[in-house]
């Protein structure tokens, strides 16, 4: 088990894996767990409201428009993979440093 985020570089930017837990009382970034950053989203899994919301939560905690944040894969998963563009590894890092 490892507690790192596990973080990929691409040319414009950096890709992280995200586990989301939906209807959660308050939305908030929970550190990393098992390699993926933890995050709870008020939003229910439905209509793409807790994909929005998870776009919005790392966006707004980077300080980066919603529109460099991507869900690559996962979109209907509580697994997804999220990537950043025009940020490197250090600013991600500081969402979810090491225990």
């Amino acid at each position: 088990m490892s507690d790192r985020l596990q973080l990929t570089r691409t040319e414009d930017g950096v890709f992280f894996p995200v586990h989301v837990q939906p209807r959660a009382s308050r939305a908030e970034i929970c550190g990393v767990k098992e390699g993926e950053l933890r995050l709870r989203l008020t939003s229910p899994p439905v209509e793409d409201a807790a994909n929005k919301q998870c776009v919005e939560l790392i966006a707004k905690a980077l300080g980066v428009a919603k529109s460099r944040v991507s869900i690559r894969s996962g979109a209907k998963s509580r697994h997804k993979v999220v990537e950043v563009e025009g940020v490197g590894e250090e600013e991600i890092l500081f969402l979810a440093p090491a225990s």
